[in-house]
């Protein structure tokens, strides 16, 4: 289909039609070879609440945003390239069904369909367009996929701390590094994170001390890999074992911060009790 397709005219006035609908605030579309395979409304997780958002599926890149009059203009345009996309399917919730998760290593969230057979058409569609870019590039899939936030409305406590209640006086915070809900004092840090941002993100206290620990141990392999290696002694053999005496860093707490809360089928309530 993408073969038949690209350089085509009525693939070229598709993609116009797109670009028109999202105006000045969008990004150029076309290019030699790109193809609008398809489109249509999802349901998209957001902080707040869950809203409705048109997605366009080309061969290479995945593109979203915001309905403003459905078919004539869009905004809030969102474009990810599909070799940066992981997919998993996810259980219903009483909120919305037919849910599945995109990851990609900057930005990961939950889409939800009208219809579980629209669900299917959509994972197959994104999937087949995906493993053929792989294979295209020689890229390797997405290893370290950026975290989902946890919706404001899943908890009303502090995720670190579960003792401090928000209200409208006390806010929720996200931590970026494991997309917890949480409250002030448990996300006063600050983390530089290259692949999400070029600024210091907002943490939270056991992630900060994660990622401190991670840093200390990448900069200490340096070290060991530009260290100068000693000139031999005259009258002594060379070694021909291990002789390194260093202990392994002691290793950061792991629970909860790497709890995968999509996929793990731990409800609020146990996680609280």
């Amino acid at each position: 289909m993408v073969d038949h397709l690209a350089n085509t005219e009525i693939n070229s006035q598709r993609i116009a039609a797109v670009e028109n609908c999202f105006g000045a605030s969008g990004q150029p579309l076309a290019l030699p070879g790109r193809v609008l395979l398809g489109e249509g409304i999802l349901t998209k997780e957001c902080r707040k609440k869950p809203k409705p958002r048109i997605f366009f599926l080309f061969n290479d890149i995945l593109v979203y945003g915001s309905i403003i009059i459905n078919k004539r203009k869009y905004n809030s345009q969102h474009i990810i390239p599909l070799e940066d996309v992981t997919l998993e399917t996810l259980p219903d919730t009483l909120q919305m069904k037919n849910r599945w998760l995109i990851k990609t290593s900057k930005k990961s969230f939950v889409v939800s369909a009208a219809s579980l057979t629209e669900r299917k058409e959509w994972i197959s569609h994104l999937e087949e367009c995906i493993k053929h870019l792989l294979v295209k590039t020689g890229r390797q899939p997405c290893r370290e996929p950026a975290a989902p936030w946890i919706p404001d409305k899943a908890t009303d406590i502090c995720m670190r701390c579960t003792q401090t209640k928000f209200s409208t006086l006390t806010r929720r915070h996200h931590c970026r590094k494991c997309g917890f809900v949480v409250c002030a004092d448990c996300s006063r840090q600050r983390f530089l994170m290259p692949r999400l941002s070029p600024k210091p993100l907002r943490v939270c206290n056991l992630c900060y001390r994660q990622l401190l620990a991670e840093e200390k141990k990448e900069a200490e392999a340096d070290r060991s890999e530009t260290e100068p290696i000693p000139a031999a002694v005259q009258g002594y053999e060379p070694s021909s074992g291990d002789d390194s005496d260093k202990s392994d860093d002691e290793r950061a707490e792991q629970w909860p911060a790497d709890t995968e809360f999509y996929t793990s089928q731990v409800s609020w309530s146990s996680f609280h009790s």
